[in-house]
């Protein structure tokens, strides 16, 4: 600490003003002749870089004219996105192999996939039957029939063992493609088959006339996970799980895995998951593309590479009552059903018995 006596008293020390800011002196703006002339000369010591020679044999190689074959094509689902061949002829029909399209979400594009889907596989000369089993009926709109109008459903099929399977079977505009339709009917059938003897196995039952006359048996199932639902499990050899691409689809899915385990595991050791169909998908959306990279993650090549884009021709489709196959051929919608249908043959699950060698 500074001592008392020689501590200078700032108080008293006289006051000093800063010195006043004056603005630079502005300087004469040199010409263009001037600032050349007085430009000093620098000396730029160059070192020339070596470039490697070009290598003409690699150029000229097979690899650098075809590209493309080096260069794997990645589909959607972030995988590499295979050939689909054509699928083989037919010699013959039948047996025919189930499939149901079961999701106990609704809205995930279950009834769209069933029509065009099954129209596309008809495209290559499969017969395909399709079966309405949601009370809702909307198969059925979809393929242009009223429900309302019906007089003989699937629910009489069901539920009275005098009607037989041809009487309720109906032509659609696909050329090989039939419709067993449903009208609101159906949805008293779940209560009345509580009664009934081995009352999972009833569709099965009465669809067995028709596994020689067809190639593919498509089930629309209605969005839930009750009897109906088990009873397209119990006779399908197959599942087809339609999801949106969205956070709630996630959980639905893990629902209804756990529900084909325990039909596996009691009623039909034979089911197995076909695939699970990627639907509504906008690339244009991080939420969606995020959904379908777990998805894949989760089950790999379960997922079908097919994805089936959101467009406003699948609800067009649904007021004309035909497949987008016909309503709109040339369209992107149609050419993803298309492939839908060359991959699900090329998987060897819907290649009946009569394929030509």
């Amino acid at each position: 600490m500074t001592d008392s006596s020689t501590a200078r008293d700032l108080s008293s020390m006289p006051y000093e003003p800063p010195p006043r800011w004056r603005p630079p002196v502005a300087l004469p703006t040199p010409r263009p002749q001037d600032a050349e002339a007085e430009a000093p000369t620098q000396v730029v010591d160059y070192k020339p870089v070596d470039f490697e020679p070009l290598d003409h044999d690699a150029v000229d190689s097979p690899a650098a004219e075809n590209p493309p074959a080096l260069i794997e094509k990645l589909g959607p689902t972030g995988r590499v996105l295979p050939h689909f061949p054509a699928p083989p002829l037919l010699t013959s029909h039948g047996p025919a192999r189930v499939i149901a399209l079961c999701n106990q979400k609704g809205g995930v594009g279950k009834t769209t996939a069933a029509i065009n889907l099954g129209a596309a596989i008809a495209e290559h000369g499969r017969r395909v039957l399709l079966v309405d089993f949601d009370p809702q009926g909307s198969l059925s709109v979809g393929l242009g029939v009223a429900p309302h109008e019906l007089d003989l459903s699937v629910y009489n099929l069901l539920l009275q063992r005098d009607v037989t399977l041809a009487e309720v079977v109906r032509p659609t505009r696909v050329p090989g493609m039939d419709l067993v339709p449903a009208n609101i009917d159906l949805s008293a059938a779940e209560m009345q088959l509580v009664n009934e003897v081995a009352r999972e196995q009833v569709l099965q039952s009465v669809l067995r006339p028709a596994m020689n006359t067809y190639d593919v048996i498509l089930i629309d199932c209605q969005p839930s996970l009750g009897l109906l639902t088990i009873n397209a499990l119990t006779a399908a050899h197959g599942v087809i799980v339609p999801m949106e691409c969205e956070f709630f689809a996630l959980r639905g899915l893990a629902m209804l895995t756990e529900t084909i385990d325990k039909v596996q595991q009691r009623l039909n050791p034979d089911l197995r998951i076909e695939g699970i169909l990627a639907t509504m998908y906008d690339a244009r959306t991080i939420h969606t593309r995020e959904v379908l990279t777990r998805v894949v993650e989760r089950f790999g090549d379960a997922v079908f590479h097919t994805v089936i884009n959101r467009t406003i021709r699948f609800p067009e489709t649904t007021v004309a009552g035909e497949p987008i196959t016909t309503y709109d051929t040339g369209s992107a919608g149609a050419a993803a059903f298309r492939q839908l249908a060359a991959e699900v043959l090329a998987r060897g699950a819907l290649v009946g018995a009569g394929a030509a060698q």
